[in-house]
């Protein structure tokens, strides 16, 4: 009687992929709370289309891992809902040319990423000094770091002009223990929905989060500008 031979097992990927594990060693740096039932959650919203071997294991290809990066940026750095972000991938996959949602600007590549800014560069950018972006850093407006995005390169222009008319990173003070305070209401509004066990509750918890940060900065646009019309008459 032969010996039966040893049955060929299907690799986890399809050639030129990689494995889920894969793709979160990859990320890591830049995304260091992302987990496979994140991956997971944005297939089932529609976001993100890996392939699948024959076995059903996911296979994400450089495309894949550059179209995750842009959804992970959206959120994160400008806190963009998700049905906002699957539009603007939808026009992308159609073969538009959306503009950045928001803005009238032209959308960056898909497989492009966000430019980081040195210190230098940041100053060199914005026209500021090291003394003001040292003030922001202490007063939390900025983060101590090496390398700062977009956000970082508006936040600091801004603050150039805000001192250009006397006002100071440690007037704000006030404004980021605000924020620390609405973020707080929005972690005790969504803590029912992350004590619950699954992870698909805990991924939909942070795009609500993020909407209800949104609908905060409606309420608190619509009141400034309430009140700077209530001073100017």
């Amino acid at each position: 009687m032969s010996a039966a031979l040893p049955q060929r097992r299907e690799p986890a990927t399809l050639p030129n992929t990689l494995s889920i594990g894969q793709v979160l060693g990859r990320l890591a740096d830049d995304f260091p709370e992302l987990s496979p039932s994140k991956l997971r959650f944005l297939e089932d919203r529609g976001l993100i289309h890996p392939a699948r071997t024959a076995s059903g294991y996911r296979s994400f290809s450089p495309a894949d891992i550059e179209r995750i990066k842009l959804v992970l940026l959206m959120q994160r750095d400008h806190y963009l809902p998700l049905k906002v972000i699957r539009k603007y991938l939808a026009d992308l996959d159609a073969g538009r040319d959306p503009a950045w949602p928001g803005t009238s600007a032209a959308s960056p590549s898909i497989l492009g990423t966000e430019r980081r800014y040195t210190r230098e560069e940041l100053l060199a950018e914005t026209e500021a000094s090291a003394d003001l972006l040292n003030d922001a850093v202490a007063a939390g407006l900025l983060p101590a770091t090496d390398s700062y995005d977009d956000t970082g390169l508006s936040t600091l222009k801004a603050l150039v002009d805000l001192r250009s008319a006397g006002i100071e990173p440690r007037h704000l003070r006030a404004m980021r223990i605000a924020v620390e305070r609405e973020l707080e209401l929005i972690a005790n509004a969504l803590l029912p929905m992350r004590r619950r066990p699954d992870a698909a509750s805990r991924a939909k918890a942070d795009e609500r989060a993020v909407e209800l940060a949104n609908r905060l900065d409606t309420v608190r646009s619509a009141l400034v500008k309430s009140a700077l019309a209530k001073h100017a008459s």
